[in-house]
């Protein structure tokens, strides 16, 4: 028997209710502790999130994963469709659109042409739209998926999907995924971090859960207003020193506990503690912006006159950072991106937000040699239509786009992808995949890969079965890798 499930199990009570056989139990403890098979009597240095080997060499040791919430279309960024001026403002047939699944507008919705431009970028002639040159100007850094595809079509499900491989709530997450199979390298920051920025997303936290997983896996909140952790400053009457003796209080007792049981969970426990009490110095010191160049501060545009645009600049710099220091994924939420409504208003606008940031970061990773093992990976849940949603129909400028999970548009870079390509095609009017599709689970079993995992080897055993993020299928999408 294991001898930490022994101590566990033979208690004081035990022996006591036992007494017949309590001679022999004291006679083997004591033969145990001889060979020095018996727990310490202190409690020993466990660290649940100490770095783990992957299965094999690995590309990728960071993520950052900058979720767009809501779709960010794909018709005014990334898929130029020349093909819906034909049909603007006109149905389409109903042969084409009879399998579509809509949320809100019905299959004979006319189609809305869009109207931004695209330029050819960098040496590999990408197209992307005019709306981002500067994502642009990192043209050959980046790999565009043109043929995303997802299940789901409305928000939370899609959300879930994206980052559980589930569309039931309850899973772990992506970046929980991450931290039990590779841990962290950061020592005084959590290893899973959440930056969000916009008014909140349909997800929420379970886009960041543990799941069924133990709870030092999921994501840690970083706020943008008050304290950046909750309850990270002392009360009032609480210095330092006060809280260390009540650190070394707890880890008194703790030790007697251990001692007890032999169970680790109470040595995760004492561990927990102890980074939140290390967080208190170097969270300030992360957030601490002034030793920065005034260059890098105009490279992520953080002293722009736009308040949303200085805020996601604060992230993206906070993400540099954040690898420097060993976090091993970083989880960026930026809503709204949902444009049901005034569309050819609201893109233009969210685009200046987060273009100059967006290739600020790609730029500072790839200028401080970080570009090659991090993987950045940017896109939404699902995609939007080709025909137009008119919630104000007497209000022409009111136009939007509908949900569409059958094909989109996502871009990765960095840690172990091939830049300067476009991977995937669509139909003339983005209504479905031609070419190389790259469905969700797709996209997390290649993830897994750039960080070293075969996505069907990394698993967790719940409820007498073993689960994984890609769960019952998901692919290496080979074309993307370098």
């Amino acid at each position: 028997m294991d001898r930490r499930k022994f101590l566990y199990t033979q208690t004081r009570r035990d022996f006591f209710r036992r007494c017949a056989g309590g001679v022999g139990t004291m006679a083997l403890a004591e033969l145990l502790t001889a060979d020095g098979l018996t727990a310490a009597a202190s409690l020993p240095e466990i660290n649940p999130l100490a770095p783990r080997e992957p299965h094999y060499a690995a590309k990728a040791k960071h993520v950052i994963f900058m979720f767009m919430e809501g779709g960010p279309t794909q018709f005014e960024l990334f898929d130029e469709k020349p093909t819906l001026a034909k049909y603007d403002g006109q149905p389409l047939p109903p042969s084409m659109t009879k399998d579509l699944k809509l949320a809100f507008i019905k299959s004979n919705a006319a189609v809305m042409a869009s109207s931004f431009k695209f330029r050819r970028y960098g040496k590999s002639g990408m197209e992307l739209s005019e709306l981002l040159p500067h994502l642009g100007s990192c043209a050959d850094d980046i790999c565009l998926v043109r043929s995303m595809r997802t299940d789901a079509i409305n928000h939370h499900p899609g959300q879930l999907l994206m980052f559980s491989g589930s569309i039931q709530p309850g899973r772990p997450s992506m970046g929980a995924w991450t931290m039990y199979g590779l841990g962290s390298e950061a020592e005084d920051l959590p290893g899973f971090v959440v930056l969000p920025s916009g008014r909140g997303t349909s997800g929420g936290a379970s886009n960041y859960s543990s799941g069924f997983m133990p709870s030092h896996y999921q994501g840690s909140l970083l706020r943008n207003q008050g304290d950046p952790i909750l309850y990270l400053s002392n009360p009032e009457g609480i210095n330092r020193e006060s809280q260390q003796a009540t650190i070394d209080l707890v880890r008194g007792l703790n030790e007697k506990r251990y001692s007890d049981t032999g169970d680790l969970e109470v040595a995760s426990r004492i561990a927990s503690y102890e980074l939140a009490f290390r967080m208190q110095m170097s969270a300030p010191e992360l957030l601490d912006f002034s030793a920065e160049p005034q260059s890098v501060r105009e490279l992520y545009d953080l002293d722009s006159d736009d308040d949303d645009t200085r805020e996601f600049a604060r992230n993206c710099l906070l993400a540099r950072r954040m690898v420097e220091r060993g976090v091993r994924f970083i989880l960026m939420m930026d809503a709204s991106w949902d444009d049901h409504t005034s569309l050819n208003r609201k893109i233009p606008k969210r685009c200046r937000k987060i273009d100059k940031p967006t290739a600020g970061l790609i730029k500072d990773l790839k200028n401080r040699g970080l570009l090659d093992d991090t993987l950045i990976v940017w896109g939404g849940e699902f995609g939007r239509t080709p025909m137009v949603e008119h919630r104000k129909p007497e209000d022409r400028s009111n136009a939007g786009r509908d949900h569409h999970p059958n094909a989109y548009s996502m871009w990765l870079a960095g840690g172990g992808v091939k830049g300067g390509q476009v991977v995937g095609k669509t139909d003339d009017l983005c209504l479905n995949v031609v070419e190389d599709p790259v469905h969700v689970h797709d996209l997390q079993a290649t993830l897994l890969h750039c960080l070293g995992f075969d996505h069907t080897k990394l698993t967790y055993k719940h409820m007498g079965r073993e689960f994984r993020l890609t769960d019952v299928s998901g692919r290496v999408v080979q074309k993307l890798l370098a």
